[in-house]
């Protein structure tokens, strides 16, 4: 949720008039190291999690980092923290304001896209594993209102990603408007899911 908040602050036109540039990515940047701790926190608690529903019987002890291909949650999960690290990259690379064309498309756009291609890849296999198949609606689960919440908001950062790209010819991303409206968007998506996920904790057959 704080991620998720610092991602919604960031692109408001207002807040960097007000910080100025230099707090805006720093408001970024922090934002993408808290969604890389709760992806890590998240991909452990898959790793370790039981693998069947049944409570007979203690469970062993397994490893917080494993790689185990035949499981959708763990791919979601994997995929995410890795979308995350890009995130992690491309905000810290936006502190460098002397970067010419080509080096922002390479330290800053392309880690971006590739982030927001793992999100939707992740945030997808989670949509589908709630609802077990390609579309579905089933909006009297709590945990499939997380999934499709966080389908929207990765959908939306790709949309970002895509209007940032900064045009060789003039040196401006496609559109300034398109960046921050799918960022701001997608990350009040995230910042919901994420808050759906505190009465989740408590009543989890909902």
């Amino acid at each position: 949720m704080i991620g998720s908040a610092c991602f919604v602050l960031g692109p408001i036109p207002g807040y960097l008039s007000w910080v100025g540039y230099r707090a805006d990515a720093a408001t970024f940047f922090v934002g993408s190291i808290f969604f890389t701790s709760a992806a890590l926190c998240q991909y452990i608690e898959v790793a370790v999690a039981p693998r069947t529903l049944t409570k007979e019987g203690p469970h062993r002890l397994r490893r917080r980092f494993t790689i185990e291909v035949r499981r959708i949650d763990w791919w979601a999960c994997a995929v995410q923290f890795v979308g995350t690290l890009w995130f992690n990259v491309t905000t810290f690379a936006a502190f460098n304001t002397d970067l010419t064309v080509q080096q922002s498309h390479r330290r800053i756009w392309t880690p971006d896209a590739l982030g927001s291609i793992c999100f939707l890849v992740a945030s997808a296999l989670a949509y589908f594993e709630v609802g077990n198949r390609l579309v579905s609606w089933m909006v009297h689960s709590r945990s499939w209102r997380i999934a499709a919440l966080n389908l929207v908001g990765s959908v939306a950062f790709g949309v970002s990603a895509i209007a940032s790209f900064v045009l060789p010819t003039t040196g401006d991303p496609v559109s300034v408007m398109w960046t921050n409206l799918g960022t701001f968007v997608g990350a009040v998506c995230f910042f919901l899911g994420a808050a759906l996920l505190l009465p989740e904790r408590m009543h989890p057959e909902a």
